[in-house]
């Protein structure tokens, strides 16, 4: 049945690839919980003990405010063909923007979505494996691709604009921190 471990195997770390959706779980010390499905070409896992995701243009930025409220972080991926399997991924998260240096740094470890807005890069304490012998079979089918379409026809002016109005508060009024960037060194 389950496991805890420190770090994931190579074992995890092939099932993780292999997964077309995963899950991320934030929150602030106080307010609302948010647990958003995740898709695309999206994750990438650095090492044993640290993951990172590239975060795309949605609806809301609830990943990002709960960061710089409280850095916890949950990600799972479950098995949907295959053997069953949850595997849940817990850590520490920051998030980088395209005005952060860690930002041209790992980007390129991803596709270039229009719409990216965040890097999430996750420092994992505890890997936990769970049967998942309750999650159903499910066949996949093909990615969507009308949030890539709506990027491309906003353009990075109407990308900006869209984070202006739609991005820079969590649904609590937490600061996503979305136009905010780190110091670097030669600005410290």
């Amino acid at each position: 049945m389950g496991k805890k471990l420190d770090r994931i195997t190579p074992e995890l770390e092939s099932f993780i690839n292999n997964q077309k959706i995963f899950f991320v779980a934030t929150a602030a010390e106080t307010g609302t919980v948010n647990l958003s499905p995740k898709g695309m070409d999206s994750f990438r896992i650095l090492g044993p003990d640290r993951v990172m995701w590239l975060n795309v243009t949605g609806s809301g930025n609830e990943t990002a405010a709960h960061l710089l409220q409280n850095d916890r972080i949950t990600v799972m991926f479950c098995a949907f063909e295959g053997k069953p399997l949850i595997l849940r991924l817990y850590g520490h998260g920051k998030a980088y923007h395209p005005a952060d240096a860690e930002w041209h740094e790992y980007a390129p470890l991803f596709p270039p979505f229009e719409g990216a807005r965040q890097l999430i890069d996750i420092q994992i304490h505890l890997v936990q494996t769970s049967c998942g012998m309750a999650v159903p079979f499910m066949d996949y089918d093909r990615e969507r691709e009308e949030l890539n379409a709506w990027a491309r026809k906003q353009g990075p002016g109407g990308i900006q604009d869209y984070w202006s109005r739609k991005n820079m508060a969590s649904i609590d009024g937490f600061d996503t921190g979305i136009f905010a960037s780190t110091p670097t060194d030669e600005s410290k």
